[in-house]
């Protein structure tokens, strides 16, 4: 098993990385974990649906905790950018910013960013920080609850998380970014109707903060509300997994097996970067499936692994 620098490379330091990064050290596998330091969880200012903090926790925290967990058994995590990827005889070829080193397994835990609406990222960091904007209806509808919501979007995922979110709250109105919500078809705006949800249209020409308010201005006024959410998608990092040939999903997630194998043998996929709910506890056990299936399919190669 010394022929490879590491046993695996786990790229992404969210939930998904860090959990595997916990169990592939307590394994005693040589691992190294590479973040660039951008983890969507780091970005939550608390959240309460997570199990185990009835206080709720801050993503920061709840990151720097599993950190320090996963270096107590020894993981050794670099902040830096992986920029390519290749395979080689018996396993694969890494590149960051302190050179290249190889690796028996990849574990791609790359998650996704999600699409801000045209705003001032000062304003918009503030926001975020205090509610008014939010990403995830699953995790916070609750906070929502009777309160004003606007949803940033004009196609059918917005509809469907408008009409999500009109199960906390009757006051949900969809708000479309550009002109007009031209991507709807007479069934979306039946639906719409049927759930009692208004639609305005845009251009949003405007976004700002108004005591705890968050201030859309579109041609028909402002649209005030205590909370919105932007349905304008996410982008996917698998770049990494598409340069050795991992099948993708037609939105450029990750396909993967109940084990969390990829097609490519030898790389893992977790987290939100994997087609599936976009969940700090999903995230947290897809890590934990991974890992234990790259212990398992090592441990066929080298039984002792040590």
């Amino acid at each position: 098993m010394s022929d490879f620098d590491h046993d695996c490379l786990i790229v992404g330091g969210g939930p998904a990385g860090l959990t595997a990064a916990i169990y592939l050290t307590r394994f005693h596998l040589r691992i190294r974990l590479i973040d660039a330091g951008n983890s969507r969880a780091s970005l939550i200012p608390c959240s309460h649906n997570h199990a185990g903090y009835p206080e709720g926790v801050n993503g920061k925290e709840l990151i720097r905790l599993m950190t320090e967990q996963a270096q107590r058994y020894g993981a050794k995590i670099e902040c830096a950018r992986v920029t390519r990827l290749d395979r080689v005889d018996g396993g694969f070829e890494a590149e960051w910013g302190s050179g290249r080193e190889t690796t028996r397994t990849v574990l791609l835990a790359t998650g996704v960013t999600n699409r801000r609406p045209p705003m001032d990222e000062q304003v918009h960091d503030e926001a975020l920080a205090r509610g008014l904007i939010r990403y995830c209806p699953v995790c916070d509808g609750y906070e929502v609850t009777d309160k004003r919501v606007g949803i940033i979007g004009d196609d059918s995922h917005g509809v469907a998380e408008a009409i999500f979110l009109r199960s906390f709250t009757p006051h949900v109105t969809l708000v479309a970014p550009d002109t007009e919500h031209r991507k709807l078809g007479t069934q979306e705006w039946d639906r719409l109707d049927q759930f009692g949800i208004a639609a305005k249209d845009g251009p949003v020409t405007d976004v700002r903060l108004e005591g705890d308010e968050i201030v859309l201005v579109t041609p028909s006024g402002e649209q005030r509300f205590d909370s919105v959410y932007p349905a304008l998608g996410s982008d996917v990092h698998s770049a990494l997994a598409k340069m050795i040939g991992v099948d993708l999903a037609p939105d450029g997630c990750i396909k993967v097996d109940d084990h969390q194998r990829t097609s490519v043998p030898g790389v893992y996929g977790a987290g939100d970067v994997v087609k599936g709910l976009d969940q700090i506890s999903h995230a947290m056990g897809e890590g934990g499936v991974a890992a234990t299936t790259i212990r398992n399919d090592l441990a066929k190669q080298s039984p002792l692994l040590r």
